[in-house]
């Protein structure tokens, strides 16, 4: 069993001292992928570069204290590869892929932090940039490997994935465009939302704002995702959000897949 996490950290210092090093130890995924890391590698190194004996692999934003995405892993990639080749977002650290190649099996396990555009319309057009080259990154790299994507995707696909959903309508992160950027990767594209397809219930979110009485309410969004191809995707047993302690703004999401990785 191949156990596979998803955590925007909203900083790998303060998760860290929320404990979330120790609940990696109780877990013991073989693999997670993390956000939002909010650090460069000097920060990095020598203190967060290893976690419950998982190595790390980073691809931190230019600017200090901003975005940045890693994998932490118990097998050792074939190859790592570290952004899109895109400098507008490899300069905010947006993207990287371990590479687990073995004899007749290619996969590629990929974190994720697609921007948000909640802070302005400019933002909101780098957004829209970003998942224009995200569709055809994926399209052509399916074509020769199987693959999971995690990560935040700040996108809730549907109305059960976002508790006020008639309220957010506007809103960034529940745009139609959005949206429908998303349906086309699940039904044209051919990719699998795998948490989706295991929990149809309704109030699953891995995502909560700090103002008011979000979190203590459940008003949520589900934005976390595992997205994979069909194979891989079909070996998924079993999932969980974990919310019986806080790291971050957004919650653990782990599967388990019958999946033999090393």
């Amino acid at each position: 069993m191949f156990r596979l996490v998803s955590l925007n950290l909203n900083g790998i210092r303060s998760a860290y001292t929320k404990g979330v090093a120790h609940w990696l130890e109780r877990t013991q995924p073989d693999c997670i992928c993390v956000q939002e890391l909010k650090a460069q590698l000097p920060d990095i190194q020598g203190r967060f570069d290893q976690l419950a004996d998982m190595t790390g692999y980073f691809h931190c934003a230019e600017k200090k204290g901003y975005s940045g995405v890693g994998i932490y892993t118990r097998s050792e990639p074939s190859d790592v590869v570290y952004g899109l080749g895109v400098c507008e977002f490899d300069a905010e650290g947006r993207y990287v892929e371990a590479r687990f190649d073995r004899p007749g099996k290619k996969l590629s396990v990929i974190s994720c932090y697609f921007p948000s555009g909640t802070s302005s319309e400019e933002r909101q057009e780098v957004k829209y940039r970003f998942l224009d080259v995200m569709y055809p990154h994926l399209m052509q790299l399916k074509q020769d490997r199987e693959l999971i994507l995690c990560g935040d995707v700040n996108i809730a696909h549907h109305n059960i994935d976002i508790k006020n959903w008639r309220g957010n309508q506007k809103h960034s992160g529940f745009l139609p465009e959005e949206r429908a950027w998303m349906t086309r990767l699940l039904e044209s594209g051919g990719l699998v939302d795998v948490f989706r397809r295991l929990n149809p219930h309704p109030d699953q979110y891995t995502w909560w704002s700090n103002r008011g009485q979000a979190w203590a309410k459940n008003v949520g969004w589900r934005i976390d995702y595992h997205l994979a191809t069909p194979a891989i995707a079909g070996q998924a047993r079993s999932e969980f959000i974990y919310k019986d302690e806080r790291f971050s703004d957004h919650a653990p999401l782990g599967i388990d897949y019958d999946l033999a990785v090393a």
